[in-house]
């Protein structure tokens, strides 16, 4: 295994180790009601080379899914006017968006919450706090071809 550092669009170094493609960024959609913690994360995963949006309730989750097509979802579970649980679930029922992965991210750690995070169609399963490396290692991980799921009316 070779030692490359990645490096963000600026040339700095990030986490996970291989070349940020500049003109291809990822799109993440960031879906926290909790503004550091929104903010944090975005901002982390800009500097690490994605293209970030963000929305602080589950009703603006789903819409920004619909008009975005992000790459990959960061939801959290506990949010205002709708929660995380029912914007994955209306996302993944959707034929537009069912294909986006979905990080279920919460701070409320119980037991079950993994797998009814898993059963209404997460596509992984996070505890915050979470390192922003943590975080964006798994995001990349679930973005890789050999784990990314076809687009709906893409080849």
């Amino acid at each position: 295994m070779k030692n490359a550092v990645l490096t963000s669009p600026e040339g700095e170094p990030t986490a996970s180790g291989g070349p940020v493609p500049v003109n291809s960024k990822q799109r993440v959609l960031v879906v926290d009601d909790f503004d550091d913690a929104r903010e944090m994360y975005a901002e982390y995963l800009e500097f690490c080379g994605f293209e970030v949006d963000t929305a602080k309730n589950g009703l603006e989750a789903v819409e920004k899914a619909q008009e975005g097509e992000p790459d990959i979802i960061l939801m959290d579970l506990s949010l205002p006017v709708m929660d995380g649980w029912e914007a994955t679930r209306r996302i993944k029922q959707d034929t537009r968006t069912r294909d986006i992965p979905v990080m279920a991210l919460t701070g409320h750690v119980l037991a079950g919450n993994a797998e009814h995070a898993l059963s209404v169609g997460a596509d992984e399963f996070v505890a915050k706090p979470c390192l922003p490396q943590d975080l964006e290692n798994k995001i990349r991980n679930m973005l890789k071809p050999s784990k990314a799921k076809p687009r709906s009316g893409q080849e």
